[in-house]
């Protein structure tokens, strides 16, 4: 080109047209809302319409506002509940704006939304447990009812008997904080969906303690089972130890019965075969006095006995009559007169055999 300042003209005017153009126009996505700004105040209505829109370039600003659902994480906070015990509390919560103006005047930008959430979701925590026992917090709903063994239950009074009664439970106090936030959110163009509890500690302080009270009561309630179950087996064990004496006792009675009815039927039988004459009586008492002796000396027995004592008739070898002994031999008669014999003094008869009389 023969005229450079032409060309370097031409050039400026181009690259100025194209920082117009590009400048004038701008790209709203489905994510986002936008508010044009000029000279930093707002200039219509916020464009909520995704597409490709228009602006007066280098005098009009764009801000871009996010349209999805966002998270809030609270941070952890330390409160009392109403019955005077400090808790750890971490919740958190989902919001969104929906109102974008409201929001750019009031707020400007989420790092400052994130900072009023804060303020005003930690503050409405705060004051709602403040107002409720620990119970209604860890209960679920009121409504709610917990299987329980029944071997644990062991009086109204004891942990073991059940849950305690509520009157709200954790999500009626959730529904409580997100209704008394929502209305002060909404005049920063913030909408408040939901807050939940994500965490609730015992105070660090505390927590031993509450472990050593909760270790207690399972003890005793360990306890308590061991003693039943001791008792239990102190019942059976009496019980059978009954029931084996009274086995026992009946299988000695019916024992004895049977011995009882043997000896009848046996003393019959002796009765029946001894006592039908005076020499199977006699026979009878002769086999009991051998068998009286058979029994009475043992090795180096030393008896003292009377000459008339009946237990010594057998013992001499007097054998009666009825049990048909040999007659004595006569003696030789002497060559000399022999001196005058003098007979030995009679021994007692032996008295008869006792009657036996068969068993009825």
């Amino acid at each position: 080109m023969k005229n450079p300042i032409a060309f370097w003209l031409l050039v400026a005017v181009a690259i100025l047209s194209l920082l117009i153009v590009s400048g004038a126009f701008y790209v709203v996505s489905e994510t986002e809302q936008v508010i044009v700004t000029q000279f930093g105040k707002p200039v219509g209505e916020p464009i909520t319409t995704a597409g490709v829109h228009f602006k007066t370039p280098f005098v009009q600003d764009v801000h871009r506002i996010e349209k999805r659902i966002l998270e809030w994480d609270g941070p952890t906070a330390e409160m009392p509940t109403k019955d005077k015990l400090y808790i750890v509390v971490d919740s958190f919560g989902r919001w969104r704006i929906n109102d974008p103006m409201r929001f750019f005047i009031r707020l400007r930008d989420l790092r400052s939304a994130q900072s009023r959430l804060d303020d005003i979701l930690g503050s409405e925590t705060r004051n709602t447990v403040a107002r409720h026992e620990l119970v209604e917090l860890i209960r679920t709903d009121k409504t709610r009812k917990a299987a329980i063994d029944d071997t644990l239950v062991v009086g109204s009074g004891s942990v073991a008997a059940g849950l305690p009664a509520i009157r709200f439970g954790r999500v009626s106090l959730e529904q409580e904080i997100g209704e008394q936030a929502r209305e002060k959110l909404r005049e920063f163009g913030v909408e408040l969906l939901d807050i939940r509890f994500k965490r609730i500690n015992y105070n660090p302080a505390v927590s031993s303690k509450v472990f050593e009270r909760m270790i207690s009561e399972r003890r005793q309630i360990a306890e308590r089972f061991r003693s039943e179950g001791a008792g239990e087996a102190a019942r059976i064990i009496g019980t059978k130890e009954r029931d084996m004496q009274q086995i026992e006792s009946e299988a000695y009675r019916k024992l004895q019965g049977i011995q009882g009815k043997a000896d009848a039927e046996a003393t019959s039988i002796y009765a029946g075969a001894y006592n039908q004459t005076a020499e199977a009586r006699e026979f009878y008492s002769f086999t009991r006095a051998l068998e009286t002796y058979r029994t009475s000396f043992q090795r180096d027995t030393t008896l003292v006995l009377t000459t008339e004592g009946s237990f010594l008739r057998f013992l001499k070898g007097e054998a009666p009559a009825a049990l048909g002994a040999a007659p004595a031999m006569p003696a030789p008669a002497p060559k000399l007169p022999a001196p005058a014999r003098v007979d030995p003094l009679p021994l007692p008869s032996p008295a008869p055999a006792p009657a036996v009389v068969p068993a009825q």
